[in-house]
């Protein structure tokens, strides 16, 4: 995710205590999203190029977040590379995710994010492998990419959130079928680096696990600060260090 604010140096800041509010919040997993989006075709992209406000994919970007999985003590690392990847025609931006518990390196992802040109960001897919002893693949399950076995691109985040807006974000029916609702466009967020009380507050849920519900929190120009389970396993991830390389 490009972060604009912090350039050229990474700010790190180690903090035991985050706080998120915001009003009219429910962990309700029922709302519905428009079935079978279709996406523009592909010369309705931008070429790679993923500029929306909420969440932007500045090449060269490191983000770092800190939180708990599993029990443990969770790192997230999520580069925006400089590589493209084209699926059916549309050009991707492609980003790299590593997944740390306790210091040992258990899960890594490319993703694969396009923007189309009425600021909707598209997900295409991505290639996930769960990790073992030594770094050895244990699986590849959660891996997917349109056009293949059924499965189509879905909608991350549109171009103009507003309250109630709702979309599949993955389509890959009894495999990926994650889905975004948007809960406040005003919502108020803290976390290490940044405190904002316009954030954009949206619920994710997925059909294939109805009691497991996420919150998060965007906050303009930097994307995602803040990541939190609010029904199932404990899950939580807080930004505390960009990096923007040249």
């Amino acid at each position: 995710m490009a972060r604009s604010g912090v350039r050229g140096a990474i700010v790190a800041a180690l903090v035991g205590a985050t706080s998120v509010a915001a009003a009219g919040v429910t962990a309700s997993a029922t709302s519905a999203s428009p079935a079978g989006i279709q996406r523009p075709p592909a010369s309705a992209f931008t070429h790679g190029r993923v500029t929306n406000q909420w969440f932007p994919l500045r090449p060269g970007t490191r983000m770092v977040y800190l939180g708990v999985k599993d029990g443990k003590r969770a790192v997230d690392v999520f580069h925006v590379t400089r590589k493209t990847k084209k699926i059916q025609g549309v050009t991707c931006r492609v980003v790299h995710d590593k997944l740390r518990l306790d210091g040992v390196l258990v899960e890594r992802t490319s993703d694969w994010y396009a923007q189309s040109r009425s600021g909707d960001v598209w997900y295409f897919g991505e290639r996930t492998a769960s990790l073992g002893p030594q770094g050895k693949v244990l699986t590849r399950d959660g891996s997917w990419m349109p056009g293949r076995n059924g499965a189509r691109a879905g909608i991350y985040i549109t171009g103009a959130p507003n309250d109630g807006q709702s979309r599949p974000q993955e389509q890959f029916p009894g495999h990926a079928e994650d889905h975004f609702q948007v809960m406040d466009t005003s919502a108020r967020v803290r976390v290490p680096l940044v405190r904002s009380a316009h954030a954009l507050l949206t619920k994710e849920w997925t059909p294939l696990e109805p009691h497991v519900v996420d919150h998060k929190y965007y906050v303009r120009d930097i994307g995602v600060v803040s990541e939190q389970s609010v029904s199932g396993p404990l899950e939580t991830g807080r930004l505390v260090s960009i990096t923007h390389m040249r």
